[in-house]
């Protein structure tokens, strides 16, 4: 994994709003129209070469496929590549993506929110059956669509974000294994299959855990925050079984307290479990702290550090707000982080992805190229303050 030995380096989280010739063809695919698999192939390939081509010309090292390849979400894509599920329908008042402490205490303005954008999902994910991998085939495609793209141009390196055991399909039901631990844990040796085919290809594999911050708000109350870390350890005991034989130096971990645009008040604090990320067995660490409600928690690392060789990516932009940030602003966040860890230690990064799926966006395409580069220019007015 490259560090910032000379400079700072560029990265991001990795969803990015889908072109509209892209969205165009999973529409026809979702209204259940026949589909030429030829056609997808040959528009989803374009894709990604033309948005890796655009990261390295607003000043991104370290790019990625745009997670142009996950036909439903950032987790949700899982339910294409793992056997033992079905989606059922659900009522508004039983979907679990409206529970939560956040949304008690404002249910005024999530009613609000809701009415604007429509509800998170009117399906759940059940498990019927044993869950084995079956999306080889669609993970060696992102792979090699993304090889090809960036194959003769300047990037520093490339990586392809998945879902973390954790994360992948959340809030779904268990109806075949003994408990959720079972099942978590089939999930986690199913998709071991996907993280070592990304490790063995030389990519870079990212893990994407906006669960494991986001389930103290839907656990805490009732159960305590005792409860909730003892349900996060777990998950990072589970992570680290799924990734075991991968060189944590090939690994990042992406960890956000959820994308949506709320008042996040009841977010825990990133020094109430920081102690617990850091055990996962992987090389980087990208980490919110963009957004006014996390970007104070750069003080945590005045106590909590990185372990020898890892690296933070912390987030300097925010993927939740039309505001774009001042390079300079972006520039004093990059510093607070490298003044306290070392320079060679910290990578720029968002706090999250744009979009969340192929047709939800948090900020208009021309918005998110425009973060991306003022993060570039920032990096740079950084790095001329650092290595002066």
């Amino acid at each position: 994994m490259e560090r910032s030995s000379k400079r700072i380096l560029t990265t991001h989280v990795g969803s990015l709003v889908r072109p509209k010739a892209l969205q165009k063809i999973l529409r026809a695919r979702q209204s259940g129209e026949s589909l030429d698999e030829a056609k997808y192939a040959q528009c989803l390939h374009d894709s990604v070469v033309e948005v890796v081509q655009r990261q390295v010309q607003v000043g991104i090292d370290i790019v990625d496929d745009g997670e142009y390849g996950k036909n439903i979400s950032w987790s949700q894509y899982a339910l294409e590549r793992l056997s033992g599920f079905e989606r059922r329908p659900v009522s508004l008042q039983a979907n679990p993506f409206n529970a939560g402490a956040d949304r008690t205490r404002f249910r005024d303005f999530y009613a609000e929110l809701d009415a604007q954008q429509g509800p998170s999902s009117d399906w759940e994910s059940v498990c019927v059956g044993p869950i084995t991998y079956t999306g080889l085939t669609a993970i060696q495609r992102d792979i090699a669509d993304l090889k090809a793209a960036s194959k003769g141009i300047a990037v520093t390196e490339v990586f392809l974000p998945v879902a973390a055991p954790a994360s992948v399909i959340p809030d779904r039901k268990n109806e075949h294994y003994r408990n959720d631990e079972e099942m978590q844990v089939a999930i986690a040796e199913a998709m071991r299959t996907e993280y070592r085919a990304i490790a063995n290809s030389g990519i870079l594999l990212q893990l994407d855990d906006a669960r494991a911050a986001v389930t103290y708000d839907r656990m805490v109350p009732p159960a305590s925050l005792s409860d909730y870390r003892k349900w996060l350890e777990r998950q990072i005991e589970i992570l680290n079984h799924a990734i075991e034989g991968i060189s944590p130096d090939r690994i990042r971990y992406h960890v956000c307290w959820g994308s949506w645009p709320g008042p996040h008040t009841t977010d825990v604090p990133l020094s109430a479990i920081v102690d617990i990320l850091l055990k996962a067995n992987v090389g980087a660490f990208l980490i919110e702290g963009a957004n006014p409600r996390h970007e104070h928690e750069w003080e945590v690392w005045q106590s909590a550090k990185l372990q020898d060789g890892k690296i933070l990516i912390p987030g300097v932009v925010s993927h939740a707000t039309n505001i774009v940030e001042h390079p300079v602003l972006i520039a004093q966040r990059i510093g607070r982080y490298a003044n306290l860890l070392g320079r060679e230690n910290v990578i720029a990064g968002t706090d999250c992805g744009f979009a969340q799926g192929p047709f939800h966006r948090r900020v208009h395409p021309s918005i998110m190229w425009a973060k991306l580069e003022s993060m570039a220019e920032g990096a740079r007015i950084a790095s001329r303050r650092l290595w002066q």
